[in-house]
């Protein structure tokens, strides 16, 4: 008889160790749980990741109505320890925004947001939310970086609405937050449910599916992302957008932010992907005209703080080290796809997907500019980054284009040291980032990379002051946080402002 081989996960905050159990059956504990909010509507998110986590707090939190929240994810090593976490005291979401820990505090004083990993949840559920990931997988050249193939697997999606499907009450809404491809809930999640309800043998007149996409951004503004900003909103049918519209209001100040009632779902689903898209292209464009930049000598910060004296450009972007988050980096590619596999349609997205294209390549190229100012290699080298998040003043490392710089300066055998105010633990690398700016500094390095526009790092005299004493260090700014007056002046890069004693 083959002895059970256990399985752990780790929290990557306290670094308690939980083993998943072998059958899953936490049917007690969330009727345990229940029993203490009689007569409450019972919402279940579907996800504790960056969104659902969340999401699950500002509903236990709403503003006008009293729910009973059960937050649900899968019993695998990369999310069980969650689930522990949220029922045993510890938040597992690291983030700096005061709201995050005054509303899980205010939710564990009230008991009304449970975690758990069994489907049994979804039978209790008034409302679902849908608060999980769906990926694409990139194919790119080894050599030059080019994007050769990208797919979607709806498999885990589809899965997930199974669960709720063939488990949900005949009364329920389904409200699907994920950023999906145009289509989705209307020709995948709406039959999937019905197809599930018809199997239980029960009727679909109480069925009533949505879409609403976040605009979460993980930050000093986490909360208010959710609860204080606009929505969009649609239902496959004018009952279902009623249900949603009516939920939406119980959670969000409407008053001040009024939601946007579109048409259709695949309206909705198509402006996640579209406004994403636009950012990520506009990106990709500046990209080009920065190298056009370096090539003639020009300084293209100069160039665009000029142009945007302009009223109507004040907008336009500046380049940077790449483009990471969960969005940009696949958004463009999930419309190009619905577009062929959804709705027939022979012709990609073809400057979508190509915006893409050339931003995945900002890394490497960031990285071969510092390659070419070290004749041999940088093998060897102390090299320290200044930032590991996607975004300036945040700490989420999902997809973050330090991660591609950081293997590349790795394959070529840097010594590499990482400092963030924001990141404690870099998830993805499974790597302890130092957040002691002023004792990481008292090494001495080779090179300083500003590789995340954190407000602790632009335009920092002190900084910059302390910077300057480093005896060699090689100063590379590829976010532009430093004035062409701050330490040296010196030569443009394309991505880039490189700094010499």
């Amino acid at each position: 008889m083959e002895a059970t081989v256990k399985r752990i996960s780790r929290s990557p905050i306290t670094n308690k160790e939980y083993e998943i159990p072998s059958q899953p059956d936490d049917r007690k504990g969330i009727d345990e749980f229940l029993s203490h909010h009689p007569g409450k509507k019972v919402v279940v998110v579907q996800g504790l990741g960056f969104v659902g986590s969340v999401m699950g707090l500002v509903v236990a939190n709403a503003l006008t109505e009293e729910y009973a929240v059960i937050g649900i994810d899968l019993p695998s090593e990369a999310a069980y320890w969650k689930i522990r976490s949220i029922n045993e005291g510890v938040f597992p979401v690291l983030a700096s925004d005061p709201k995050i820990g005054l509303y899980y505090e205010n939710s564990r004083m009230k008991k009304n947001y449970y975690a758990s990993f069994d489907p049994y949840a979804y039978s209790k559920a008034d409302v679902v939310v849908v608060d999980i990931n769906l990926d694409v997988k990139k194919t790119s050249d080894p050599d030059t970086q080019d994007l050769t193939d990208y797919a979607i697997d709806l498999g885990p999606f589809k899965k997930a609405i199974e669960a709720i499907g063939m488990n949900c009450k005949e009364e329920v809404l389904v409200l699907v937050e994920t950023t999906v491809p145009p289509g989705t809930t209307d020709k995948v999640v709406a039959p999937l449910l019905k197809d599930c309800l018809q199997k239980r043998g029960m009727p679909l007149d109480g069925l009533r599916v949505g879409h609403s996409y976040e605009r979460v951004m993980p930050g000093p503004k986490y909360v208010d992302s959710i609860q204080n900003f606009y929505r969009v909103f649609a239902g496959v049918d004018e009952a279902s957008a009623d249900a949603v519209e009516k939920f939406l209001r119980t959670v969000i100040r409407t008053d001040e932010y009024p939601l946007t009632k579109l048409g259709h779902t695949n309206a909705t689903e198509m402006a996640k992907v579209l406004e994403n898209s636009f950012r990520a292209m506009n990106i990709a464009f500046m990209v080009e005209w920065s190298r056009f930049a370096e090539e003639a000598g020009v300084d293209i910060y100069e160039v665009v703080n000029a142009i945007r004296m302009r009223p109507t450009h004040k907008n336009i972007m500046l380049p940077g080290l790449g483009v990471g988050g969960y969005c940009l980096t696949k958004d463009p590619l999930l419309a190009s796809w619905a577009k062929q596999h959804l709705f027939g349609s022979e012709e990609a997205l073809v400057q979508s997907e190509k915006g893409v294209d050339i931003n995945d390549k900002m890394p490497r190229y960031a990285f071969e500019f510092l390659r070419s100012q070290f004749p041999g290699s940088l093998k060897g080298k102390k090299i320290l980054l200044l930032g590991v998040s996607y975004l300036n003043d945040v700490g989420d490392t999902r997809y973050t284009p330090v991660e591609v710089f950081y293997n590349w300066l790795e394959k070529e055998g840097a010594e590499i040291s990482l400092h963030d105010p924001h990141v404690l633990y870099w998830e993805e690398k499974d790597i302890w980032v130092n957040q002691d700016l002023d004792k990481i500094l008292e090494n001495e390095f080779d090179v300083i990379v500003v590789t995340t526009g954190h407000k602790e790092y632009r335009n920092n005299s002190a900084l910059i002051e302390k910077l300057n004493s480093k005896k060699a260090a090689f100063l590379y700014d590829t976010i532009g946080v430093w004035s062409n007056e701050e330490p040296g002046g010196g030569d443009q890069g394309a991505l880039s402002k490189v700094y010499r004693d």
